[in-house]
């Protein structure tokens, strides 16, 4: 007996069923067979089926008479014959990730469970990218006793991703229905219904593939029998679960209803025309409007408004609301705003109540306006066209300018008031490349500006322009310029490719060898560089603008990325051929992180690090990237540290712990911290409540949390519950959150009337000085901000986690950290209630913990150190 059957169900897929079991022959769980479980092809199936089987023992095949026109019948057959004591399903144009069935097999052994779940994810052939379903409902292992623990689980209704117990399936009689499409949501609901034990796990289990142009029931989703079947098989999952004493439940059902399967065809219903869009509702019509109103409350408020407009039979409207679903979300032409609420529309209704997306409270940099193209037509080279602004949020205040935005090209333009409260425009303009085009408000009070795309027919044809083609895109048909379609001159293709042969990361490492073997430093030019070149801050910034106060006679260059050099000096692109010849040609290097690690300083030339921070996070040799015994990245972090002249050491507690866990031997600056100055002297280098608007009479809460270095990008981070915090502190407080650099987090357009997301604010200390307390976790701007002397707060609800296994800690943080540490956002919203009172309690802990960190800072280190480095020293 094997250990487990894996049915492939196919029907005229002779091409892809090959690969799906190849999939499960190559398991590392060897002892398995395949039953292949044909449901009457027509195609070569037959033939290629056989060629399986003959090719190797565990491989059967299965052939139906008649073809039943869905899943269902296949997968009942294969169930029927599998001869192990565990099952899992496969389509035929699907394949299984290489250990899923022997990590299943291993769960479902060491659980005692009655099936497994795990991660499905979308693989798109055409990038080879995965897109996991629902991740945060597989995050966590564990075992789950019924349904009726997480109800969420429901909007797991696949069958594929799945391994079960065959006998519990056949005792229960949990099979699938044979006459209908989405049989599997059936399925899951007398699963569901029968479970009382079953077992989630975090890892990918199946990879559902997607290819360009393919069919399959789940795609044909503009067939309106398609609907009807999906409706069908919702009810009848809700029956299966009232018989089995689970009625309760059935709003959590209708509620996956609502917000997966109802989803998949109002995302493009823009794009559909009004005769399928009345048919529609008129088909899923009768099934809404069994659902209770609480559970209309639950799902996402545009969703809610789509419904109440299915059952109030306006169909134009409905196409209108669902362009409000996807992609940029499209704001509404109208919304009405009484007692507090926000309807979406005209009229007041409870279905049409939008207040939880916050759209009427944004900041005006945030705020949704509605651009209509209402005529586009071409014009020679260029488009002249029409477009219809709506304000349905009242955002727009009595002075502004407007313009088109064409990439990084504005063009002027004049809306006039078109009587409904709306605007319109009447523009002609050449595309130059690809770009989106957005229309732009500029405040003319403050100069904030606030844009959003253009929307035009789904219809419309694509304009073929010399400096690219029109086009809509995605379901709400955005505007959108893609790159002409023209092929390059032979000539200009070589000189790319030489270009780009020339232009690799080792060519310039070896020309930059060469060069400073031939050319000598200049001691009149000095490079500087913040954060790997992401901007012109920090430490290196305030020794820059102390060399220019001075007037010493030193040329400044800047190595940033993208943007602008500050004034007075040059900029360089960082990894350019200019920036290879100014590593080799400036006598001094400036840097708060590390320039390229490979590239030796050239003979004369003098290096300041800065570095970047102080705090309880291991560094160095003893950071978890080069703790490992491997000794490629640890040599070459040594070599780099041996470039550096000099080091800018904040505190005693930085040099005891920072100096040694980087091998450094050379001489240290302790007078402070460089950026730090500012902060000691309250000084701003802009003005971030203009700039982030932020609102009078509230207090402003930093978030400042650092990143984890096995999530980097993922926006693990923020940990706090932004949406709770809205709730209970939003009258009171705004938040400014501040990301890691490293960090990839935006938070839902629903919280920015109470988050400001500033990760890209240039200036850091400004954020520290306009705030009233800070909330942070591990990071290091807990140092700076000591030197406020402002209320501090720590969330630290992994610090096990970080301290033994993510990064690791020099300093028991709980013990001295200078303010309440708390591990829910509960707990953290009852401290900020009461925050005055927790300062005072930690008094003496912040005064111990500025000694610590904050000594040495008196407001005069970058004046000592360019004293020291740049006048003292020889270059």
């Amino acid at each position: 007996m094997p250990d487990c059957t894996v049915v492939v169900i196919t029907y005229n897929d002779a091409r892809r069923l090959p690969r799906a079991v190849r999939s499960v022959l190559g398991q590392t769980l060897r002892d398995l067979e395949v039953i292949i479980s044909d449901d009457a092809s027509t195609d070569d199936t037959p033939r290629v089926a056989a060629e399986l089987a003959a090719s190797d023992p565990r491989v059967r095949y299965l052939r139906r008479e008649h073809n039943s026109g869905g899943c269902g019948a296949p997968r009942n057959d294969g169930l029927d014959a599998a001869a192990a004591p565990y099952v899992m399903f496969l389509d035929s144009d699907d394949e299984l990730p290489r250990h899923a069935c022997k990590s299943l097999l291993a769960e479902i052994e060491r659980t005692g469970a009655e099936f497994v779940s795990g991660q499905i994810s979308r693989l798109y052939e055409w990038n080879g990218r995965l897109h996991p379903y629902y991740p945060s409902l597989f995050a966590r292992r564990r075992v789950v006793g019924g349904i009726r623990e997480e109800p969420a689980l429901f909007l797991d209704s696949f069958s594929t991703n799945k391994l079960y117990d065959v006998r519990f399936l056949r005792e229960t009689g949990v099979r699938f229905p044979e006459e209908i499409h989405y049989e599997d949501h059936v399925f899951a609901a007398g699963l569901y219904a029968h479970a009382r034990r079953f077992a989630i796990v975090p890892w990918v289990v199946y990879h559902w593939h997607r290819e360009r142009g393919g069919s399959s029931i789940s795609l044909s989703i503009k067939d309106m029998e398609n609907v009807r079947h999906r409706v069908i098989a919702a009810r009848r999952s809700d029956d299966v679960l009232r018989r089995h004493g689970l009625a309760g439940l059935v709003p959590d059902r209708q509620y996956r209803f609502l917000r997966q399967d109802l989803r998949v065809y109002l995302n493009p219903l823009p794009r559909r025309d009004l005769v399928w869009a009345k048919e529609f509702a008129a088909v899923v019509r009768p099934y809404l409007e069994e659902i209770p109103a609480e559970v209309y409350e639950r799902v996402d408020p545009m969703v809610k408004v789509c419904c109440r407009l299915i059952m109030d039979d306006r169909a134009e409207d409905l196409r209108l609301a669902a362009g409000c679903l996807t992609g940029p979300r499209a704001a509404p032409r109208a919304a009405v705003q009484l007692g507090g609420r926000t309807y979406w529309g005209t009229t007041v209704s409870p279905g049409l109540d939008i207040t939880r997306l916050r759209l009427a409270e944004l900041p005006f940099s945030a705020a949704r306006l509605r651009h209509e193209v209402t005529e586009l037509t071409r014009d020679g080279d260029r488009v002249r066209m029409t477009v219809h602004t709506y304000d349905p949020f009242g955002a727009l205040p009595v002075g502004w300018e407007a313009f088109l935005r064409l990439g990084r090209r504005r063009v002027p333009i004049h809306p006039r008031p078109s009587g409904d409260g709306g605007y319109v425009t009447e523009v002609a303009f050449a595309p130059e490349g690809a770009c989106e085009p957005r229309i732009g408000f500029t405040r003319l009070s403050d100069r904030l500006t606030t844009t959003d795309r253009l929307i035009v027919d789904p219809a419309m044809r694509p304009i073929e322009l010399p400096g690219g083609t029109l086009a809509p895109e995605g379901h709400t048909a955005c505007l959108r310029v893609r790159r002409p379609a023209r092929r390059p001159a032979l000539l200009g293709r070589v000189k790319r490719l030489l270009i780009r042969r020339i232009g690799t990361p080792a060519t310039k490492l070896r020309a930059y060898k060469l060069l400073i073997k031939v050319v000598r430093p200049r001691p009149d030019l000095a490079l500087f560089e913040s954060d790997v070149g992401k901007g012109c801050t920090g430490s290196p910034r305030a020794l820059y603008e102390e060399l220019r106060r001075r007037g010493l006679p030193i040329e400044a260059v800047w190595s940033v990325a993208r943007g602008k050099a500050p004034d007075g000096a040059r900029r360089v692109r960082r990894g350019s051929w200019k920036y290879v010849w100014t590593l080799a040609r400036a006598g001094w290097w400036v840097d708060s992180h590390g320039f390229p690690l490979d590239y030796p300083k050239p003979r004369g030339t003098r290096y300041l690090q800065t570095w970047h921070g102080q705090g309880i996070k291991s560094i160095g040799f003893d950071a978890p990237d080069l703790r490992t015994d491997f000794d490629g990245p640890r040599a070459q972090w040594r070599a780099a540290v041996a470039r550096w002249d000099a080091l800018v050491s904040p505190s005693a507690e930085f040099s005891r712990r920072f100096v040694p866990s980087n091998g450094y031997t050379g001489p240290v600056y302790r007078y402070g911290t460089p950026r730090c100055d500012a902060l000691v002297r309250g000084e701003l280098s802009d003005d971030p409540r203009r700039l982030l608007e932020l609102p009078a009479g509230k207090k402003v809460l930093l978030y400042a949390p650092t990143y984890r270095d096995r999530a980097k990008g993922s926006g693990r981070s923020v940990r706090a519950d932004l949406e709770l915090m809205a709730e209970e502190l939003a009258g009171d407080w705004v938040v400014i959150l501040r990301t890691h650099p490293v960090e990839r987090y935006r938070p839902p357009e629903h919280l920015l009337h109470f988050v400001r997301p500033a990760g890209t604010y240039p200036e850091i200390n400004d954020l520290m000085l306009v705030s009233d307390a800070l909330l942070t976790d591990y990071s290091s701007v807990m140092c700076d901000y000591a030197i406020t002397g402002k209320p501090m707060l720590f969330l630290v609800d992994d610090w096990d986690e970080y301290r033994t296994t993510e990064r690791g800690v020099y300093h028991d943080l709980p013990a001295i950290a200078p303010g309440p540490c708390v591990t829910t956002t509960e707990e953290l919203i009852a401290r900020l209630r009461d925050l005055d009172a927790g300062h005072a309690a930690h008094a003496g802990r912040y005064a111990a913990f500025r000694e610590l960190w904050c000594a040495d800072e008196r407001g005069d280190a970058s004046a000592r150190i360019v004293t020291d480095f740049f006048v003292r020293s020889p270059a």
